[in-house]
């Protein structure tokens, strides 16, 4: 079986997550006892923008996945969601309007009145 070499990205092309985002990420996997899982980023199609984010844990990575590291927390994505979340920071804010992850993405063209989609 042929071994996959790991590609080394540039500073541009990485998808990261702040301090503050990773310190929740963790707090989140100890309560739901999901210590050692991954972190999952897809854009899926939907919303009134046309794409939506989403995350949740993930204990294995597909063969064709991204993976980076940032703060301590594994970060899984496939390809497709890759093209639309390169150089993505993602951030947790909390607010007079409630608490989420954010994603700061330099990506998108426009977004929706709510703010739950984009597009590209």
């Amino acid at each position: 079986m042929a071994e996959i070499a790991a590609r080394a990205y540039t500073w541009f092309e990485m998808i990261t997550i702040t301090e503050k985002a990773a310190a929740k990420v963790r707090e989140i996997a100890t309560s739901e006892s999901l210590e050692g899982q991954g972190l999952r980023l897809r854009v899926i199609g939907g919303g009134c923008a046309g794409f939506t984010y989403d995350l949740y844990f993930e204990d294995k990575v597909g063969e064709m996945d991204e993976t980076y590291e940032s703060n301590g927390v594994k970060l899984y994505v496939d390809p497709l969601s890759h093209q639309y979340l390169e150089t993505t920071e993602i951030d947790y804010v909390e607010g007079a309007h409630g608490a989420g992850f954010k994603f700061n993405n330099p990506n998108v063209k426009g977004t929706c009145g709510c703010g739950s989609s984009f597009s590209v």
